[in-house]
């Protein structure tokens, strides 16, 4: 059986081609953009990609077509698929259909940190011998590939709360009936489809409603937005963590931080201290995230002290924080950051790393709500413990970022330009300087392009 996918090259969907691949289906898919990580792991996974959406792409016909939610009516292609007739389905529900049936599915939603918490869980349930399967919107450096159907019943996915296709609006994450489900956080976002909060809420409200009474739900126990969704109802079991410091709190599950970066914590587990973590990641969100994914895994039963020794292992997702280089002595990162909260949690969680040293941040505007400026009168305050901001004018871009640069605490520039950009990075930064660039998309080849610049400026010079 021909399966297309439209919009293959989207972290979702490229995760679904690879399984799709991996139950035996001929898979072949097209994208506006194809460019790595993504398109890199789909080539290796022998998966055939075509630039666009031309409908030549349809031909030979394909048996069913998977349609992104990325595309609407009017792409050449969605026309083409519904005047030849051709069957088609949204991802979500292929997924619901073809892998989850009697999985014991394992969720992980939020606004924040799907995707490395996502990775920590499957990791751990690797590390403990339990051969997940997993759907993970990025791509796992413990992993080869970001999605495998595994060889037990367990199967961790990433629960995204974006509509799941033009003709199904519904959240992707009501598709999967889980029965351990993560709720990370819950903030605005996605002002696209979601007119505020409230709308959000109600979609983790129907996720809610699809976990079964003998499931388990884990949540941070502060998050003020979770509460009003539990508020609505709740049917399953329910383990709230906490990062408070008082260890009379009644959250199932506690971290303590034992180092200002996070970088070392110790868990408890009702009150009962199950050991500590020393790893390479930084920052409060990452203990969250690891807290979560501890208490996750436990419900299908793997000791507290197995995943802490996991966790130490474990490698952050592709851009997630991730260094491509140290030419010349300045560290280079990958973030994939697109909301001012994971901007700040981020940049504070590597300032309380590096301390004094010189910290550069590139950041694309990119997202739809950001395209929107919904956030914009947040973004000044989010980049605070940079030293320096770069920020980037992208074409499309709704409106201007002259107020947003303008308010900025601290150094802060506008450009227009790729070249011009990279250029003065690479002139500013020095030997002991960290640079992050944050974008959800390819942000221009700006990441090779920086690396090639500074390798140029520092050439033969000793780090």
């Amino acid at each position: 059986m021909h399966i297309h996918i439209l919009g293959i090259c989207g972290t979702f969907m490229g995760s679904l081609a690879v399984l799709a691949k991996e139950l035996g289906y001929r898979v072949s898919g097209s994208d506006a953009n194809v460019y790595p990580p993504m398109s890199t792991q789909l080539e290796a996974a022998g998966i055939a990609l075509s630039q666009g959406y031309r409908v030549e792409h349809l031909q030979p016909r394909p048996d069913l077509v998977i349609i992104g939610n990325a595309l609407s009516r009017g792409n050449p292609a969605v026309e083409a698929v519904l005047d030849l007739g051709i069957p088609y389905i949204s991802g979500p529900q292929w997924l619901a259909e073809h892998v989850l049936p009697e999985r014991w599915v394992l969720a992980v939603s939020g606004t924040h940190g799907k995707t490395t918490t996502a990775s920590m869980l499957a990791w751990i349930l690797e590390h403990a011998g339990m051969a997940p399967g997993f759907l993970i919107g990025g791509v796992p450096r413990n992993f080869s590939q970001s999605a495998r159907l595994g060889d037990t019943p367990f199967f961790v996915i990433e629960a995204d709360e974006y509509d799941s296709a033009f003709f199904d609006k519904r959240s992707k994450f009501v598709h999967y009936r889980p029965r351990t489900l993560i709720m990370n956080n819950l903030e605005y976002d996605h002002a696209d489809i979601f007119p505020d909060l409230e709308a959000i809420q109600r979609q983790f409200h129907h996720l809610l409603r699809t976990v079964p009474a003998s499931g388990r739900l884990i949540f941070p126990a502060e998050d003020e937005a979770l509460q009003r969704v539990l508020t609505m109802g709740c049917w399953s079991e329910q383990a709230a963590t906490t990062m408070a410091t008082d260890p009379q709190s009644s959250a199932v599950w506690r971290a303590d931080k034992l180092s200002a970066d996070g970088s070392h914590f110790r868990v408890w587990h009702h009150r009962q201290d199950v050991g500590e973590v020393q790893w390479s990641l930084t920052g409060d969100h990452s203990v969250s995230n690891a807290l979560n994914a501890v208490a996750a895994a436990h419900h299908v039963g793997v000791l507290p002290q197995q995943a802490l020794l996991a966790l130490a292992e474990f490698q952050t997702p592709k851009r997630r924080m991730e260094v491509l280089g140290t030419p010349g002595g300045v560290t280079v990162y990958d973030d994939f950051a697109h909301h001012p909260t994971a901007i700040a949690t981020t940049l504070q969680g590597l300032r309380q790393r590096i301390g004094e040293a010189p910290l550069l941040v590139l950041i694309e505007p990119r997202s739809n709500t950001m395209r929107m400026g919904v956030h914009k009168a947040s973004l000044p305050a989010s980049v605070s413990t940079a030293d320096a901001v770069y920020w980037y004018q992208p074409e499309g871009l709704d409106w201007q970022l002259d107020d947003v640069v303008a308010a900025c605490p601290n150094a802060a520039y506008l450009l227009q330009d790729i070249s011009a950009l990279v250029e003065r990075v690479a002139a500013e930064a020095t030997p002991g300087s960290h640079v992050v660039i944050m974008s959800n998309g390819g942000f221009g080849g700006v990441h090779g392009k920086l690396l090639l610049a500074l390798q140029q400026r520092f050439a033969g010079q000793e780090c």
